[in-house]
């Protein structure tokens, strides 16, 4: 299986590739610039090798883009899988397009995702309206160069993957993700009707942790799992990315025990369609 490492790699490859293809420049013509062989910016481009910090300036100013040296750095800077934690100002120096990039992979090179929202609609069933209005209002609360349209276009191709039937996702949803509005009314109304077509859906399941239920286990954050190798916990400074057989075990036995609490199908329908109705009065 492809390692969360070669990952990131390959995205970053990516970045590097489009860059230079939106430049007008051949892999040839790039390596003549900067007195690279040919193979190099191959490999690079490929996640086959990993670039240096000196490397992406360099390809950023070959390419005339030196707005785009703190993106590919942020991206390089999440490379180290060792590392815990993640920082936010590093990953998003450039904006949100790079991570969302990562996300895709990620999703790509996973066969069973689970999920916790405490407040809001997971990126996989976003509409491009809610994601637009989600990565708008962070990138101004981070103060980072808008890429916001290529982060929504990122974030609907990755939802490519729901309906990839060698795939499951599996998420929790607190009630509090139907009320807590950060975006107008129209457009939460469309995301709750996104949410409600998936209830039911095959290969995905929504569950729906409702207020005032009794729970084993309380949700003080949200997470994911893929598979059984990888947690990512989200903070507002950083993220966590946890690797360890203890870890994937707690987390997974939170899930369970919330899971256990949860209502689906039908149930779960109508505490959504009760919240879109509670729109209509706004």
């Amino acid at each position: 299986m492809t390692t969360d490492f070669q990952t990131a790699r390959e995205a970053l490859g990516a970045r590097l590739r489009e860059l230079r293809t939106e430049a007008g420049l051949e892999g040839k013509d790039l390596a003549e610039q900067l007195g690279w062989q040919a193979s190099k910016v191959s490999r690079l481009q490929n996640g086959k090798q990993t670039p240096s910090r000196e490397d992406l300036i360099a390809w950023a100013r070959a390419i005339r883009r030196p707005e785009a040296e703190a993106e590919l750095c942020g991206l390089l800077a999440g490379l180290d899988m060792k590392q815990r934690h993640r920082s936010w100002r590093k990953q998003l120096a450039g904006g949100h397009r790079g991570r969302q990039e990562i996300a895709v992979r990620q999703t790509q090179d996973t066969r069973l995702i689970r999920g916790l929202e405490v407040s809001r609609v997971p990126g996989l069933f976003q509409t491009p309206e809610y994601a637009r209005v989600i990565f708008e209002k962070n990138a101004a609360f981070r103060r980072i160069p808008a890429t916001t349209e290529a982060a929504v276009e990122a974030r609907m191709r990755r939802q490519e993957a729901l309906y990839e039937p060698e795939k499951s996702f599996r998420f929790l949803l607190c009630e509090a993700v139907l009320y807590h509005r950060s975006c107008p009314v129209p457009v939460m109304a469309e995301q709750l009707d996104r949410l409600y077509t998936l209830v039911g859906q095959q290969r995905v399941e929504v569950g729906i942790l409702p207020f005032g239920t009794e729970l084993r286990r309380t949700a003080p954050h949200g997470f994911w799992i893929y598979d059984r190798r990888l947690v990512i916990v989200e903070t507002i400074s950083e993220e966590l990315w946890l690797t360890g057989s203890e870890d994937l075990e707690l987390y997974e036995r939170a899930w369970d025990w919330l899971s256990e609490a949860a209502v689906y199908g039908a149930p779960a329908r109508r505490l959504i369609g009760r919240a879109r109705a509670l729109l209509e009065s706004v």
